[in-house]
C-alpha cells in the first residue's frame, strides 16, 4: 500500500511546498503585541491553544521579524483575536515597515504595559514561559493571566493567501 493520494507526483519538501500546502489550511488570525522601548506587534496565524491547566498558548515568530528583538526579552505579550471586519488591521500588522501603532490603530497600554488593541473579538495577556528554537523561528509558549472573553463576533480567517470570513 502506498501513501500516494492519486492527486499527483510527490515533491521533496521545501519552503515553497510547505507554503503551498498551508495555503489550503484555514487559520484564525491574531495579532501578538509586546512592549519594550517601543510597542511591537505582528499578525499571527500560528496561534494555538496548548493546555487548559495551566492555560497555555503558543505562536511562532520569525527571528528576522522586526518584532523579535522585543519579543525575545518581553515578560508578557498580548494576544488579540481579530474579527471578520478587521482585515485592514491584520494587513497593517502583517506589512513590513508599517506604522502599526500609528494614529489609525486603536490601542492603549494595558496591564503589564502590554499594548491592547481596541475592537477585537477577544484578548489575553500572557506571561512568556518559554521560547523554543524552531529553524528560523521561535515557538513562544505563554500562560494566560488575564483576558476579555469573546463578544460573539465572527473571526477573521486566513486562507489561500488572503484574509477572509467564515461562510454559513
Amino acid at each position: 500500500m502506498t501513501a500516494s493520494t492519486g492527486i499527483g507526483t510527490p515533491r521533496t519538501a521545501s519552503p515553497d511546498l510547505l507554503r503551498s500546502v498551508f495555503r489550503q489550511h484555514a487559520a484564525g488570525v491574531a495579532v501578538i503585541t509586546a512592549s519594550g522601548e517601543r510597542p511591537v506587534g505582528f499578525t499571527a496565524t500560528s496561534l494555538t491553544s496548548v493546555a487548559a491547566e495551566p492555560p497555555l498558548i503558543s505562536f511562532g515568530v520569525g527571528t528576522s521579524s522586526s518584532s523579535w528583538p522585543v519579543l525575545a526579552e518581553a515578560e508578557h505579550v498580548g494576544v488579540h483575536i481579530l474579527g471578520e471586519d478587521q482585515r485592514e488591521l491584520a494587513a497593517t500588522f502583517a506589512r513590513s515597515g508599517a506604522d502599526r501603532f500609528g494614529p489609525s490603530t486603536d490601542w492603549r497600554a494595558g496591564p503589564q504595559g502590554v499594548p491592547l488593541l481596541g475592537g477585537v473579538v477577544a484578548w489575553l495577556i500572557c506571561r512568556v514561559v518559554a521560547r523554543v528554537p524552531a529553524g528560523d523561528h521561535r515557538i513562544v509558549i505563554a500562560e494566560a493571566v488575564l483576558g476579555e472573553p469573546p463578544d460573539d463576533g465572527r473571526p477573521l480567517v486566513y486562507h489561500q493567501g488572503r484574509f477572509t470570513a467564515l461562510r454559513d
